[in-house]
């Protein structure tokens, strides 16, 4: 059987792609549909980066050094700080901070620290025992972007 759509004759496989009187077709319908899809399939993995499963957040680490280095970049903001370990030992630290953006939004620059600066820091460590960490203090609060742990640079504590 042959059903007409705007006068033109068309089987079943004509009729995907012949556009109706107002321009679409199924086809471009469902491209777009697919666009769509595809869209939220490829960006589903940029949220889940951001999980905290890598830090203890039952415990708390004060570090105590000379800072080494201090990125202001994105995704994430770190401070590397040089301390000693119980035997003396030099133990570098890598401590993660938000984005620059929200490290904006509690006080912090790119002139916080500067390399030379004596800190102290509290942080939730790692899990695996690794000298890496995240800015914060342990309990319900650990994952989330707070303030609420010591920083004191050069002697004075830190307060934005």
């Amino acid at each position: 059987m042959l059903n007409k759509r705007d006068n033109i004759p068309a089987g079943l496989l004509a009729l995907w792609f012949v556009p109706t009187k107002d321009g679409r077709s199924l086809v471009k319908f469902l491209l777009a549909l697919a666009l769509v899809a595809s869209g939220a399939i490829v960006s589903a993995p940029l949220f889940a980066h951001h999980g905290n499963a890598t830090y203890d957040s039952t415990k708390t680490v004060t570090v105590k050094g000379t800072v080494t280095d201090y990125i202001w970049a994105n995704p994430h903001v770190f401070l590397e700080v040089d301390a000693k370990d119980n035997s003396g030992n030099t133990v570098h630290w890598t401590i993660e901070a938000q984005n620059p953006l929200s490290q904006t939004e509690v006080g912090w620059t790119k002139r916080t620290f500067k390399p030379g600066d004596e800190v102290v820091v509290e942080i939730i460590p790692a899990k695996n025992g690794q000298p890496f960490g995240r800015f914060g203090v342990a309990g319900p609060t650990a994952g989330l972007a707070t303030q609420k742990s010591l920083i004191v640079i050069n002697g004075k504590q830190f307060k934005p």
